[in-house]
């Protein structure tokens, strides 16, 4: 066995993302081969190892050793490699190779031609040594050939590439001398990239996936964005916007249109883009509000998700006339009801409003009250449901302790609606009822989802101006719970506002408010053990009762 790593790596670690954009030339590449004693890794061994560390262009290391593979060498074999049993007769077992293999290997990106029949073989033997898989990324020289010179050459295999490009190492099937030839490969086959404008590792672990791709030639369009959060813009011929996106890596997000997302809907949108646009955000927070308002302002064809403006609806308490009841509003109107909302959809308020009558006898009926008695009351009335005025039964005082109650349970009290939901619940269940049980809790949890989310978009709106800095990351201005900036904790002076101005906010949330309000709000929750509240001009406190939550937990691992 001979080894001479000279920047040796103590075990195989996953890179990050910022890892994926480095510049190919600071990349470390190890190309390894193996040979076998057939093809199946289930039922087949190795019997040499050979790699070679490469970066920039310049060898760092070799390693190489025969592997007794503890079965016979078929004759096939042994004619092809040229490897007998009696050269592996005194030769380590694999599990003995592993560690120095895995040491040289390191956190480098693994290379290979075919190279899943080589991991595929490294893997069997890391379970069989009850070791942990490899978590390194790697790159197949045989794709990579496919998609830059698949014209020049009648077929991929190492042999025919090797005579073709006159590689320094020629392939003899023995394992240090093909991954030797593959190095050469590789680097040959860098140079092809860097005309398509592949220059970091995330460009070329996409690049053998574009092959097929018809607008592949669009690529030039991506040259110029950065590896940075932000957000993107697709135009169209007249200039007009077609898609807005965002991404943590502008330049990995956009080039994947290219190669992994094979649906018609962006085949289109290629084919008709003519321009892309970009603006580096400081932060996720950023970008995804930015996406938002550019969604509104742009309104983009091939947005079809990303936004329920359009189907947002809000539950209206109708406190404007003398029976109030719950309905489903689509607009915001200046009547004296308490709206509360938006809501995702029609069918989604029914479901909030249904938990809520099935607590509070609100009226149900939507005809005019009649002013006598002759009139038959409403299905509701009839059946208890509800105290409906038609009944005759009850008077605007007694009915109005009713409103009060449901009114109280939809603002500050949301207990008085959903105890007596979970009561009904737990006996439903008690009673193994289950079915019954589930549609009680679903409509407990819709009931429960609205008013948590009524909660906290109320408190950021009250809270006035809110300065936050993420732990480790930056800084955010939140404006009536709108984002007014962010920046970086690098940055000397906070950076010109967003192209935003808020007022106080008047009245219930509008549905152009309710994208930006639920993603600043989301923010907060997922950020909440990192966050260091700086400064706030209003009151920003949680209610000693918080909402419960009625989803139901995961079984632990």
């Amino acid at each position: 066995m001979a080894a001479a790593p000279p920047d040796a790596h103590p075990a195989p670690v996953q890179r990050s993302l910022d890892d994926l954009g480095t510049p190919l030339s600071d990349v470390t590449f190890c190309v390894i081969d193996l040979e076998t004693t057939g093809t199946a890794a289930s039922t087949c061994a190795i019997t040499e190892v050979g790699a070679v560390k490469l970066r920039g262009g310049a060898s760092l290391g070799t390693f190489q050793t025969l592997v007794d593979p503890g079965c016979g060498i078929p004759p096939r074999i042994t004619v092809l490699t040229g490897i007998t049993e009696m050269m592996v007769h005194d030769a380590p077992p694999i599990e003995a190779v592993l560690p120095a293999l895995l040491e040289f290997v390191g956190d480098s990106v693994i290379v290979g031609h075919n190279v899943r029949f080589d991991l595929s073989f490294l893997r069997a033997a890391l379970e069989r040594s009850e070791r942990p898989p490899l978590a390194n990324r790697s790159i197949d020289t045989c794709a990579l050939a496919r998609r830059l010179v698949r014209d020049e050459v009648p077929d991929c295999k190492l042999g025919t590439l090797a005579r073709h490009f006159r590689l320094d190492h020629p392939p003899n099937h023995r394992a240090l001398d093909d991954a030797l030839a593959t190095g050469d490969l590789l680097h040959l086959l860098l140079e092809r990239a860097a005309t398509l404008g592949v220059t970091g590792l995330d460009d070329l672990l996409v690049l053998p996936t574009m092959a097929g791709h018809p607008d592949a030639g669009k690529l030039a369009l991506t040259d110029s964005l950065p590896r940075s959060p932000g957000v993107y813009l697709f135009r169209g011929h007249r200039g007009e916007v077609l898609y807005v996106g965002k991404a943590t890596n502008l330049r990995a997000r956009v080039r994947s249109y290219f190669s992994t997302d094979g649906r018609r809907k962006v085949r289109r949108l290629i084919r008709e883009t003519q321009r892309i646009e970009h603006r580096v955000c400081t932060s996720p927070l950023e970008a995804a509000v930015s996406e938002i308002r550019l969604f509104h302002r742009h309104q983009p064809r091939y947005n079809r998700q990303g936004t329920g403006a359009g189907r947002y609806v809000y539950l209206k308490l109708t406190l404007g006339e003398p029976f109030p009841r719950l309905a489903v509003a689509r607009v915001l109107t200046d009547d004296g009801g308490l709206y509360v909302g938006p809501v995702r959809s029609t069918s989604f308020a029914r479901q909030v409003i249904a938990a809520v009558e099935s607590v509070v006898p609100l009226r149900r009926c939507t005809g005019r009250i009649p002013r006598s008695r002759a009139a038959a009351p409403c299905t509701a009335a009839q059946l208890g449901a509800a105290a409906c005025p038609c009944s005759g039964s009850i008077d605007e005082a007694s009915y109005g302790r009713i409103v009060d109650l449901a009114r109280r349970g939809l603002t500050d009290e949301p207990d008085l609606l959903l105890r007596p939901l979970a009561e009904r619940m737990d006996r439903l269940a008690a009673a193994e009822r289950f079915e019954e049980a589930a549609a009680a809790r679903n409509s407990a949890e819709a009931l429960a989802t609205t008013l948590q989310r009524q909660r906290r978009i109320g408190l950021l709106r009250r809270a006035g101006r809110v300065r936050v800095r993420v732990i480790g990351s930056g800084s955010a201005e939140i404006t009536h719970g709108r984002l007014r900036r962010t920046w970086r904790d690098v940055d000397p002076v906070p950076p010109d506002e967003l192209g935003f101005e808020s007022g106080a906010p008047v009245g219930p949330v509008t549905r152009e408010e309710a994208d930006e309000l639920n993603c600043v709000a989301t923010w907060f929750d997922r950020e909440a053990h990192r966050l260091q509240l700086l400064s706030v001009e209003g009151l920003m406190a949680e209610s000693v009762r918080p909402v419960p939550c009625f989803t139901p937990r995961r079984p632990a691992a």
